[in-house]
């Protein structure tokens, strides 16, 4: 079973995965766990190192190895890899992924995007992740895909890539950087046949600006860590900006009220719910909260807010967590969000809330100006109170140069809360 653990992690942090997953082996660069040495030893695991420049234990045990071994053989439902959620609130939960997860989700993605040995995939996602490490790897794998794999992502390296590659799979950020780039045209990317998007929302603004700019519309689809990839917007069809596309074949995609489980209309907003053979098997040593996550039929609930339209599109608000509930009534940052966003002058925003001694809640929109703009408050506001209902309006706005994310692009609202309460 393989863990993958972001290297960007500090020892306290490993010391958490380490305490909660109980690894046979752990392969780290050398200095990786130095503090860590009493811990590891205490729970029986060993260790090989493998440093960036190919040296360490573990190259050197292959030595004495056989170059041929026995393949062992799997079930469906054996456990294949364990990662943990990203954990922008509270612990990160190991989420147990099958063989079935994975090869059901693969097979189909491949079949989606029709991904062949004829493509070569731009690759500079992490690979602890599950959009570089499953979507890009095992698609690639599967259909024998060639993978060009760069140290990160390097504007220089990604456009010079564009003439000898058909395939780039990307969060956000790769793509408004890609447009701030003056080479990016429709004749550098002759040769790609599709641009993907993922592990964030992807603005409308940035899809549109990238057709203009390119005659590609970025395809942008939706998954997460305990289910692989769920939904897709099509390859031959309509990609709608500011949406996430139609359920993926064999997965079946339903909206709830979260607290009672009824299904809602088409339009109305609620849970996300997924159900299907790439539905992870549950929480590592959490048989309460994974029990607490499933309704009885087997719709495993996201946490995701969203809606699906008349086509069955799926649009995602935002996170359950992130929902604002002032005086009572249900606020959807993403709703404020797109308003501002379409603002003049405003490059991003993120609207969050804060406890509020009246309402409960307040909200609040902290903006990150384009680059040389000042943004004046007072016309915001204006803006906004002429195009939304009083209670969303945000009472409070911070300006600010950036907005803090993870790696893997997702705004990190816990931190604006904090920052912000």
């Amino acid at each position: 079973v393989f863990l993958p653990v972001n290297t960007s992690y500090k020892t306290e942090e490993l010391s958490y995965f380490i305490k909660d997953s109980r690894p046979t082996l752990i392969v780290s660069q050398e200095n990786a766990l130095r503090g860590l040495e009493v811990m590891v030893q205490d729970i029986g695991a060993n260790t090989l190192t493998l440093n960036s420049d190919g040296s360490g234990s573990l190259k050197q045990a292959l030595v004495s190895r056989p170059e041929i071994f026995e393949t062992v053989t799997r079930k469906s439902d054996d456990l294949a890899a364990l990662l943990y959620t990203s954990g922008t609130t509270g612990r990160s939960k190991g989420a147990m992924l099958t063989h079935g997860n994975l090869l059901s989700n693969s097979r189909v993605l491949v079949e989606q995007w029709q991904i062949t040995d004829q493509d070569v995939l731009i690759h500079a996602l992490p690979v602890f992740h599950t959009h570089g490490l499953f979507v890009a790897m095992n698609t690639a794998l599967i259909a024998g895909m060639t993978v060009n794999f760069m140290d990160g992502f390097n504007i220089d390296e990604i456009v010079n890539a564009q003439e000898r590659s058909t395939v780039m799979m990307g969060v956000p950020t790769f793509y408004t950087r890609l447009l701030n780039d003056e080479r990016l045209n429709s004749n550098l990317t002759r040769n790609m046949r599709l641009f993907i998007s993922g592990s964030a929302p992807l603005l409308a603004e940035v899809h549109d600006a990238f057709y203009d700019r390119t005659g590609h519309k970025i395809l942008e689809r939706y998954g997460m860590t305990e289910t692989n990839m769920n939904t897709s917007n099509p390859l031959l069809g309509e990609r709608l900006a500011g949406t996430v596309g139609m359920a993926l074949k064999g997965i079946e995609i339903r909206i709830t009220e979260f607290e009672t489980g009824k299904i809602l209309e088409n339009g109305d907003t609620g849970i996300i719910e997924v159900r299907g053979e790439n539905v992870f098997k549950g929480y590592w040593n959490l048989p309460k909260k994974t029990a607490q996550e499933f309704r009885d039929d087997g719709f495993f609930i996201t946490g995701d807010l969203g809606y699906l339209t008349e086509r069955r599109y799926l649009c995602i608000v935002g996170r359950q967590k992130d929902l604002i509930i002032t005086g009572g009534l249900n606020v959807y940052p993403k709703e404020i969000e797109d308003l501002l966003n379409k603002i003049s002058g405003v490059h991003e925003s993120a609207v969050f809330g804060v406890p509020h001694d009246d309402f409960g809640e307040q909200v609040v929109a902290a903006i990150v100006p384009d680059s040389g703009m000042k943004i004046e408050i007072s016309s915001l506001r204006l803006i906004v109170e002429a195009k939304l209902a009083r209670f969303k309006h945000p009472r409070e706005y911070v300006v600010i140069s950036k907005l803090p994310r993870n790696m893997m692009g997702k705004v990190t609202k816990n931190i604006l809360r904090n920052n912000y309460k």
